[in-house]
């Protein structure tokens, strides 16, 4: 099964100025949650970014807050380690809107056809074991499809970096790469935005 790009959102879990300093190899995750985000606005796949108590861990990195822009993604401001707590799942599956006046009258070739629900969550964050794994978790659980993006997730220790991908990879969630994720978004060397992603990789 691959990742479809239509039904995809993007999730970037706290990648914050005094959390990422501490995590294993900061600098490569970050210029992968980069990528993600840059990914994300070239395909016009939804993007959101979690900040744990903000006030006492920070804000969003410059890098990925300026990618989060690009991309016009929110960021949800949390307590709780896990974002569906706070309302992730919310803002990733907002409830219906009830059809307006007598719209069900309308013949079929004017009805507005539903919009696709993009159950497919391609997240990764910090740290791996805490608020990564629980807001994952909770996703699963709601039952979307959860796609952790390996090398844009750390820990201060991978000891617990690679216990969370172990214990997500045995709940359902599908272990990927930023390289994947593009690839797999893109799909064909004659896609438009080929070129553009490519250079995001290289």
């Amino acid at each position: 099964m691959l990742i479809e790009v239509d039904t995809s959102q993007l999730v970037l879990v706290d990648y914050q100025v005094r959390l990422i300093p501490a995590m294993v190899e900061p600098d490569a995750v970050v210029a992968n949650a980069v990528r993600l985000a840059k990914l994300a606005a070239l395909l016009a796949v939804p993007a959101y970014g979690t900040e744990q108590n903000p006030s006492g861990l920070g804000h969003t990195v410059p890098d990925v807050q300026a990618a989060l822009a690009q991309a016009r993604g929110r960021v949800l401001s949390k307590m709780q380690f896990s974002a569906v707590e706070e309302g992730l799942g919310e803002w990733l599956r907002p409830p219906a809107k009830p059809p307006q006046g007598n719209a069900r009258s309308l013949p079929k070739h004017l009805q507005k056809p539903a919009a696709a629900e993009r159950d497919a969550i391609v997240i990764a964050g910090c740290e791996a074991h805490i608020c990564l794994l629980q807001t994952a978790l909770d996703l699963l659980e709601d039952e979307f499809e959860v796609w952790v993006v390996t090398d844009a997730c750390s820990s201060r220790s991978e000891r617990n970096r690679d216990a969370a991908f172990d214990r997500l990879a045995g709940a359902g969630a599908e272990l990927v790469t930023t390289e994947m994720v593009a690839f797999e978004w893109i799909r064909s060397a004659e896609h438009p935005v080929f070129k553009d992603a490519q250079a995001l990789i290289k």
